[in-house]
């Protein structure tokens, strides 16, 4: 019988000794609410396609009818925090970052009208590269921010409940 308790603890000093130590736990706070938040969007996605849950779920249009994709308030959101994550930033490379901040974000600025109505191929075949792009990114962005030693940490303790170490 897998112990949980064990994991439990394997799991928190993992935890501790790679994130909460090594003073990461905004880095992992970004992680998982990328993670969940896509998990939570493809599943509204799917339930709204399906016909499912349609006294909540609806696509949201814009009263001229322009349909909002869910990117536009994603780009604004990280737009908005950027901007605030860089000007209460201390760091002596503050001004560097504010300047990538602007070019980024008149780059993506200049492409509003195409990301506010870009043809939409989110069902068809070339939908799947979002996926294969949250896939990646989250992929290098565990291996990055928690660092290689968390994921050794994890495989052992996963190894330890179910008997095979």
């Amino acid at each position: 019988m897998p112990d949980f308790g064990q994991f439990t603890n394997d799991v928190v000093t993992a935890y501790d000794r790679h994130v909460i130590d090594d003073g990461k736990e905004a880095q992992a706070t970004i992680l998982v609410s990328f993670l969940i938040t896509f998990s939570i969007v493809r599943f509204i996605t799917h339930s709204i396609r399906a016909g499912r849950f349609r006294h909540v779920l609806r696509n949201v249009a814009t009263p001229g009818g322009t349909h909002l994709h869910h990117l536009v308030p994603g780009i604004l959101l990280m737009m908005l925090t950027g901007y605030i994550g860089i000007a209460v930033d201390p760091s002596p490379t503050r001004s560097w970052h504010a300047a990538l901040f602007g070019v980024g974000a008149a780059l993506t600025l200049d492409e509003f009208a195409l990301w506010l109505n870009l043809k939409d191929v989110y069902w068809a075949k070339q939908g799947r590269d979002s996926i294969d792009a949250v896939i990646v990114a989250a992929a290098l962005s565990g291996l990055g921010i928690l660092g290689w030693g968390f994921w050794q940490d994890l495989g052992r303790a996963i190894g330890r409940l179910f008997g095979w170490i």
